[in-house]
């Protein structure tokens, strides 16, 4: 892996867990459910797709990639007729400050403490510039009003650079050939082929978690696995063959290329300065997910030093 590659992925191992306290924290439910969205999928379907608008299921399909279909069909649009994508954006942002906070040891009228102020005002630098053409998910959260409070900021640029990334992935696994269903059956047989197989990525979360966790039925993803198969990407065991090994790295190489922009933008020292800065807070907020997780972030100890 090359040297801005290799830094796209360091520094979304520091980032991504603060996005993800959308998902995974208490506060963030709470939010979504104060706001109507009852249910855990019906915060995480309106908070994500919500910055695209009111958007149908189509467009959500297109841009989340590894749910199937009909998942997202149960979610969008309804979802709009209990939150506006305002109120659906306005809940999102409320439960992850609140969960940040809470995972900082922050107490409501404490003050943010200057390094975490920093932290957003760097984090926020890099997602300054972000392009959007060709990512869908990012583009319309770039668009969105950067906040003023620090927490909110912090938060608001690690989604920016998440989405951004994470729109990439998508472009990777398209130019590979891959499905929705054929991606998470990929991940699957790169985890069953052993540590040494997957040592370009963190554990998973095996078939049992991931196949309803995304929608897809067992005849799906049994065809998933066929096809793959056919290809001589998975063996008879479902593990991933060499070749499979093989694709998923270049994936992951592919995805952690197309995120590098923002990091050499902003320059080996500053880059550095803001690892320097992000490594508590990702750490408190990694430690509220569960590990092995379905995004692939490792846990708090293996986080970068």
């Amino acid at each position: 892996m090359d040297s801005a590659a290799a830094i796209a992925r360091q520094m979304w191992t520091l980032y991504e867990p603060v996005h993800l306290v959308s998902y995974f924290t208490p506060e963030a439910r709470a939010a979504f459910e104060q706001a109507g969205l009852r249910g855990f999928w019906r915060g995480y379907f309106a908070g994500r797709a919500a910055p695209m608008g009111r958007v149908d299921a189509p467009a959500v399909v297109a841009a989340f990639f590894v749910f199937a279909p009909a998942m997202v069909g149960r979610a969008i649009p309804s979802v709009w007729e209990l939150a506006t994508p305002a109120e659906a954006l306005a809940a999102r942002q409320k439960g992850a400050v609140a969960a940040v906070r809470g995972l900082l040891g922050l107490k409501p009228a404490d003050p943010v403490p200057a390094a975490v102020t920093a932290a957003a005002d760097q984090l926020a630098a890099a997602a300054s510039d972000l392009d959007g053409a060709g990512r869908s998910l990012a583009a319309p959260n770039v668009a969105l009003p950067v906040p003023d409070e620090p927490v909110a900021r912090l938060w608001h640029a690690a989604t920016l650079l998440r989405e951004h990334r994470g729109d990439g992935h998508v472009a990777a696994l398209v130019a590979a050939d891959l499905d929705g269903a054929e991606a998470l059956a990929l991940r699957a047989g790169v985890d069953r082929a052993g540590e040494r197989a997957r040592r370009h990525v963190a554990a998973g979360w095996k078939r049992e978690q991931m196949q309803p966790a995304r929608g897809w039925t067992d005849a799906h993803w049994d065809a998933a696995d066929e096809r793959l198969a056919a290809r001589g990407l998975l063996d008879g065991e479902r593990a991933a063959t060499t070749a499979g090994v093989t694709m998923h790295r270049e994936i992951e190489r592919a995805t952690d290329q197309a995120a590098a922009r923002p990091w050499t933008s902003l320059g080996q020292d500053r880059v550095a300065a803001l690892a320097e800065l992000l490594r508590p807070i990702a750490r408190a907020c990694a430690a509220a997910m569960p590990f092995p997780n379905p995004v692939g972030v490792p846990a708090p100890a293996d986080l970068p030093s």
